[in-house]
């Protein structure tokens, strides 16, 4: 099979150019800026349209096993194509919890069956993420892209190094939660301006920074490759960028939703309730920096549906948890890229490079490998409209927000898994 992208902006190194690609059997094996027409080969023309390679979130929850009322594999992962992604990571939080072979075997029966996408298991770093015993971690490694207990921090230092050096030896990142449970205070947002304006408890930044502050001595003691999971405060970002100066082996990533919104942006709707809260004004701008000078190594979007009714209790009574893979790159672009806050390289590299690198998964727009790819039209304009979603979830903070850049093409492999070139 034969295909033949033509006219595009294809992201061709670190930059974009006007570029064909030709894929067979599912693998790139030209890019030029001319080639000509195939008689056996289907032909698009993107004209006017950029091509990427497949975005990579690190950072989902696709709620299957247990959950599949609020999303299924088949659903999220449909979703993710939506948005330009070709890989996603899904979070453990499951039922059962991936933390031995057979809980995960059946996390990844359903992958194997119903994913349109690449969907990549983490383990859990605890049994049950119970945090009294470590998962079965040596068994694990080979089938998961990194090990976490996402949704919960781990309280004991002790068992935090224990795992850190379990997963130094078997090579596989940490990727953490960070939470102090005795510093949350019975919060539901941030404990900031609007929490005062309007008599809620707040959640202090502190709950965040001081377990991130912990866990990097923790990786002084260990080496191990650790990540940070959706940072949210300038402390946090502050503490990570003097681990990377010291050469420590850290990364983070933060959220859409972090760079773009604050406290003082929120109403009474569960649709602004998530954990981390939305933090201040100063805390996003420090967000904005880190991303600019690469303390923050990748956005992700902590896409995290719920039932309309777990999010029909306001702020103080909803789920934590917001979706994001049909919003994150348009919210993205439109916010960031179109007010000059940074270039669409930048942005690239913050969604698909950078996460690529780190983790070790996804691919390029280079000859010889995979045709995971996706196309936007950067111009094409549109309102967000949670009813339109192909997630089961609708809680979205951007909801009515007007958005440039549309997802026209999604390929996995040279074959198209979403397609709206009408």
């Amino acid at each position: 099979m034969k295909c033949l992208l033509k006219n595009a902006n294809v992201f061709w190194g670190e930059a974009f150019e006007r570029k064909d690609i030709l894929i067979e059997d599912g693998v790139i094996t030209d890019i030029k800026s001319y080639i000509p027409l195939i008689s056996d080969a289907s032909v698009y023309d993107m004209n006017k349209c950029f091509i990427f390679p497949g975005l990579i979130d690190v950072h989902v929850h696709l709620r299957e096993p247990g959950f599949s009322y609020k999303e299924t594999i088949a659903s999220g992962s449909i979703a993710a194509a939506r948005g330009g992604y070709t890989t996603v990571c899904a979070m453990p939080n499951l039922d059962p919890v991936p933390d031995s072979l057979e809980h995960l075997s059946a996390e990844l029966e359903i992958i194997k069956k119903d994913a349109k996408i690449h969907v990549l298991p983490y383990a859990s770093i605890t049994v049950g993420e119970k945090q009294k015993e470590l998962s079965d971690m040596d068994k694990l490694a080979k089938q998961v892209v990194a090990f976490s207990d996402d949704g919960v921090g781990v309280q004991d230092a002790d068992m935090m190094e224990k795992a850190m050096r379990k997963a130094k030896a078997l090579n596989k990142i940490i990727a953490a939660h960070c939470e102090v449970n005795d510093l949350l205070n019975g919060g539901c947002i941030h404990d900031g301006e609007y929490a005062r304006l309007n008599s809620f408890k707040g959640i202090s930044s502190e709950s965040e920074w001081r377990e991130v502050e912990r866990d990097i001595e923790l990786v002084r003691r260990t080496g191990c490759n650790y990540h940070v999971c959706h940072v949210s405060t300038k402390e946090s970002v502050s503490l990570i960028r003097r681990a990377k100066a010291e050469g420590l082996p850290i990364s983070c990533e933060t959220a859409p939703h972090y760079l773009v919104l604050c406290d003082m942006d929120m109403s009474d709707d569960g649709r602004f309730k998530m954990n981390p809260p939305l933090r201040s004004a100063e805390d996003r701008q420090a967000l904005i920096e880190g991303i600019k000078d690469g303390t923050i190594d990748m956005i992700a979007t902590d896409h995290a549906p719920h039932s309309a009714e777990e999010k029909s209790g306001g702020l103080r009574n909803s789920l934590n948890g917001i979706v994001g893979l049909e919003t994150a790159f348009p919210i993205l672009y439109t916010r960031l890229v179109k007010t000059g806050e940074i270039s669409l390289e930048k942005l690239i590299e913050l969604m698909q490079v950078n996460p690529a690198k780190r983790f070790g998964i996804g691919s390029s727009l280079k000859v010889g490998e995979p045709a995971d790819l996706t196309v936007f039209d950067l111009n094409e304009e549109y309102a967000i409209d949670p009813k339109d979603f192909l997630s089961k979830g609708r809680a979205t903070p951007f909801e009515g927000e007007r958005v440039f850049g549309k997802c026209k093409l999604t390929m996995i492999g040279g074959i198209p898994v979403w397609e709206d070139l009408r």
